[in-house]
């Protein structure tokens, strides 16, 4: 399967949440979740900043927007029922190799007013569902930092195997070594419950 072949579904909705591409116009709404969630996201997101500017979140969104239209990259994400509101983001990255590999890795993060009841295990187990039915993949992974006890948590809950613990991954903004906890999802184990 070539980039160029494919086509990316454009949206999922479900009833508590839309997960989607981002448009043009959500640059407001990517900036407002990003800035309210700053203390929230800076332990465990690199990319995070305290004042995001809105001209910035703009050039953000025409790269996610450009790059899923590509099939280069399909960011995503999280808006409340009535699309006003962004809750996050989340995508299929293509870390693990081309489209052609059918393997992409989900990511997630959860608007700091959102987090904790539940969204990101709701989200992660639509990303299954959708990526295992609609999308190409036949592998899912997700990675995590070890301290990050809910995105672990988040993982398991939708049903993900650890498969392993990358000791000392990487440094953090203060030079401490991370442990990378690494999840996976194969499609051929997400159908079995549906034969029984």
């Amino acid at each position: 399967m070539s980039n160029t072949a494919f086509f990316a579904p454009e949206r999922l909705i479900m009833d508590q949440f839309i997960i989607r591409s981002y448009q043009l116009d959500d640059a407001p709404k990517l900036n407002a979740a990003a800035n309210s969630s700053y203390k929230h996201l800076k332990a465990f997101m690199p990319w995070a900043k305290p004042h995001q500017t809105e001209e910035e979140a703009l050039a953000i969104v025409r790269r996610f927007r450009g790059r899923y239209l590509l099939s280069e990259e399909f960011v995503l994400g999280i808006f409340s029922p009535d699309n006003q509101i962004c809750l996050g983001g989340t995508g299929y990255h293509l870390r693990n190799g081309e489209l052609s590999n059918r393997s992409a890795e989900i990511g997630m993060w959860i608007r700091a007013s959102h987090a904790g009841q539940g969204l990101g295990t709701e989200v992660l187990i639509a990303l299954l569902s959708w990526g295992f039915e609609v999308w190409p993949w036949e592998r899912l992974t997700w990675r995590c930092d070890g301290r990050n006890i809910a995105s672990c948590r988040t993982a398991e809950k939708a049903g993900m195997q650890l498969e392993g613990v990358l000791r000392g991954d990487h440094r953090n903004a203060d030079g401490v070594r991370i442990d990378t906890y690494c999840y996976g999802a194969l499609k051929s184990d997400w159908e079995l419950p549906a034969k029984n």
